[in-house]
């Protein structure tokens, strides 16, 4: 495993005490007296590795296969490399980026359901054999590309209570699942597990239950046309701050004892996860140079001749994220 050097990256280690808000206010304070007035971020790596003890405590069957879309800087995958973690890819570049860090492809699913054919040959190439489908167009496509793929079947899922809600274009129905499993079977395909996504930003706890219940079903589909699948994806949708509306624990809560229900820690089947925000979330602070502010007159009555000012930052999903009174505040992405 490849190791940081100075060179990688602009480190600051701080003295106990200090915490990455005193480094950006510092370099707030530094280009306020300089032309340099760019936005700039700051990332904690402690907290990143605070995240990956407290997903240790909370889920210890769960192994976490970083979703490397979420955000991919080098620094935070070498240090989840480096803690053991596995990486969900979506594309070459996010294989290219993860393998150049040392990290062997058995820790790496290519979980995208949509592949470019010149894509998939590169994964065969470079040993990743673990990749996720819900089409039997995809199916044609591994069939003709990769000889050694270790498929896994993504299902819908109810994500109706998420932020962004990925069902709509990504997964098959149980009805459907029945007849990609039998199609497999014809082409000689190797299954070897279920996955499922409940949404980024999931909301409902309880939607990861039924998901599982559902993987359950499709296991046993499987057995009955001779698969032996050892693999459960759980996806993502856990949050990446204390301030959101459903708290990390909370989601576990549910998670443990469906896992114990319908897949039991002897039951011979591992069980991965694919976070993205929950490790990088609170760990990046982003400072941002306001640079023109606008008076908006608000609807009023005709008595009523106030004004009011008013800026906002919003995050992915169309979410505001805070009212900026000043130049100087800071403006944390959802990430």
């Amino acid at each position: 495993m490849n190791t940081f050097t100075p060179a990688d990256f602009d480190f600051t280690f701080l003295e106990e005490g200090f915490c990455a808000r005193d480094i950006v206010e510092q370099t707030i304070n530094e280009l306020s007296m300089s032309d340099d007035k760019d936005a700039f971020y700051v990332a904690d790596l402690g907290d990143v590795v605070k995240k990956h003890l407290r997903w240790a405590r909370a889920m210890p069957r769960v192994t976490p296969f970083y979703a490397v879309k979420c955000n991919d800087s080098r620094a935070v995958v070498m240090t989840l490399a480096t803690l053991g973690a596995g990486f969900d890819c979506a594309s070459k570049t996010e294989i290219q980026l993860v393998q150049s860090l040392g990290v062997d492809p058995s820790r790496i699913i290519y979980a995208n359901p949509c592949k470019q054919v010149s894509q998939i040959k590169y994964a065969s190439t470079h040993g990743v054999r673990m990749m996720t489908f819900d089409s039997e167009v995809e199916l044609m496509k591994v069939a003709r590309c990769h000889d050694n793929a270790k498929l896994v079947l993504r299902i819908a899922t109810d994500d109706s209570k998420a932020v962004c809600r990925l069902s709509v274009k990504f997964g098959a129905t149980l009805k459907a699942s029945r007849l990609l499993l039998e199609r497999a079977k014809e082409l000689g395909l190797d299954i070897i597990g279920v996955s499922f996504h409940v949404g980024s930003g999931c909301t409902d706890p309880e939607t990861y239950s039924q998901a599982i219940s559902d993987a359950r079903c499709v296991f046993d589909m499987g057995a009955e046309l001779g698969y032996n699948m050892t693999l459960l994806d759980i996806g993502g949708g856990f949050p990446g701050s204390d301030d959101a509306k459903l708290k990390f624990e909370e989601i576990t809560a549910v998670i443990n004892p469906a896992l114990d229900k319908y897949f039991p820690a002897d039951s011979g089947v591992q069980v991965i996860a694919e976070p993205g925000r929950y490790y990088v979330a609170s760990a990046y602070t982003l400072a941002v140079n306001i640079i023109a502010k606008k008076v908006v007159m608000k609807e009023q009555s005709a008595s009523d001749g106030k004004q009011e000012e008013r800026n906002w930052c919003t995050a992915p999903h169309g979410l505001p994220l805070s009212s900026l009174a000043n130049p100087a505040q800071l403006c944390t992405p959802g990430a």
